[in-house]
């Protein structure tokens, strides 16, 4: 669905960088043509200057959505979240980064939580990369305890993962 998403903008490089960023981010367009994340609303030109492109080129972009029926239900109802990992170790939380051999694959996280479960570990918080939208994707999961090496090894065991990291 994302790749139709992004042909879309086909021949269309500077916008086709605004669109992928609007998805990366979670940013919503709303019918009135404003750039939102929860409400706020994100000036078009830090938007333009992350995407490196004009302010223009974002403009064009928001009338583009704005004009395709499918673009405009997709757009209004994006959601950005609220991710842990770069604060879950301040907050005494553990931090476990999966690299999958091919995150398109099924099961990883189904498989990773089942290891984590047996050894009574929670798990406060999962975020996987969309493998459409980013090029290294990963599962990064939250939990509430430190993660004991034998864990580690065994998350490492499972046949779609490539490798781990931690941070505790």
């Amino acid at each position: 669905m994302w790749q139709e998403v992004v042909d879309k903008f086909s021949g269309l490089p500077s916008q086709r960088k605004v669109v992928e960023l609007l998805l990366e981010m979670g940013f919503q367009v709303t019918p009135t043509g404003r750039i939102t994340s929860a409400g706020i609303e994100i000036p078009r030109t830090q938007i333009a200057k992350k995407a490196g492109v004009d302010r223009r080129v974002v403009d064009n972009t928001v009338r583009r959505i704005q004009k395709d029926s499918e673009l405009q239900k997709i757009f209004a109802n994006m959601r950005s979240i609220a991710f842990l990992a770069d604060v879950a170790p301040l907050l005494g939380l553990s931090v476990i980064i999966i690299h999958p051999r091919d995150a398109r694959e099924k099961g990883i996280l189904a498989a990773v939580a089942t290891v984590m479960a047996k050894q009574g570990i929670s798990i406060r918080q999962a975020v996987s990369d969309d493998p459409y939208l980013v090029d290294d994707p990963k599962l990064t999961i939250i939990t509430d305890k430190k993660i004991p090496g034998a864990v580690i090894d065994e998350i490492g065991q499972i046949e779609s993962v490539k490798g781990v990291q931690i941070h505790q």
